[in-house]
């Protein structure tokens, strides 16, 4: 039993190291954890959140480690499980590898040692990875206050019959990338359009200066979807 507690000590101590990891790298904090359980019990959860871990290098290495080791570690429970009786279960050297891991741990949560590792990553995917290969967020997410998100115009907003290039002031922190009309996307005269019922702006930049510019629209947004889960649930 002591074999037991010691291993699965040892298992809670590999998701906090991978988890930490995957913060480190970039993920929040509640999506590397929940990501680091599903792999390491082989779950399989194939949500928008797993598409963060396969297009990016680092943390695809550290999914691989996490379903290799939760395979054997489920391979080694079962066997402890049915010689528990009978075997040396080698307690000394399990808590010596029990004990490293925790001092490793402990290493990685050492804030130098995370903004080492965050250098670090970072240098590699610049290093061996084109631009174009990197998730979005590591290419626009530069801050905390970086955002990238989508405005739906719809029939009551005031932005209706507007100019794009009036909207948009060049003192703004708020970049308009582009235009989804209907199946077309309008990138080179995006500047020069008047906008219309329908229209899908694409925009990047300060959070808060773009839910306060487009919050009748965003609320609008927020709403719609309500609605439509509230009826896929019913």
């Amino acid at each position: 039993m002591l074999f037991i507690v010691i291993y699965l000590i040892l298992i809670a101590l590999v998701l906090e190291v991978s988890s930490t990891l995957l913060i480190i790298s970039g993920l929040k904090k509640e999506i590397a954890r929940f990501q680091a359980v599903s792999m390491l019990t082989a779950t399989g959860y194939t949500t928008l959140e797993s598409e963060l871990i396969l297009r990016h290098p680092v943390r695809r290495n550290i999914g691989v480690f996490l379903i290799l080791f939760g395979v054997f570690s489920l391979a080694v429970l079962i066997s402890i499980i049915s010689s528990l009786l009978g075997q040396n279960l080698r307690i000394p050297a399990l808590t010596i590898v029990t004990v490293g891991l925790a001092i490793i741990l402990l290493t990685v949560k050492n804030k130098k040692m995370m903004d080492l590792l965050k250098r670090k990553f970072h240098r590699h995917l610049n290093q061996q990875f084109e631009l174009h290969q990197l998730p979005i967020e590591e290419i626009l997410y530069t801050s905390d206050t970086d955002w990238v998100t989508d405005v739906h115009i719809h029939a009551d907003s005031k932005l209706v019959d507007q100019r794009t290039d009036a909207l948009f002031g060049t003192e703004e922190d708020i970049l308009l990338l582009f235009i989804q009309r209907d199946d077309q996307k309008i990138r080179q005269q995006c500047l020069k359009l008047t906008i219309q019922e329908g229209d899908i702006l694409y925009v990047y930049g300060n959070k808060s200066a773009i839910e306060e510019k487009f919050h009748h629209e965003l609320q609008s947004m927020k709403l719609s979807n309500q609605k439509e889960q509230h009826v896929v649930g019913m």
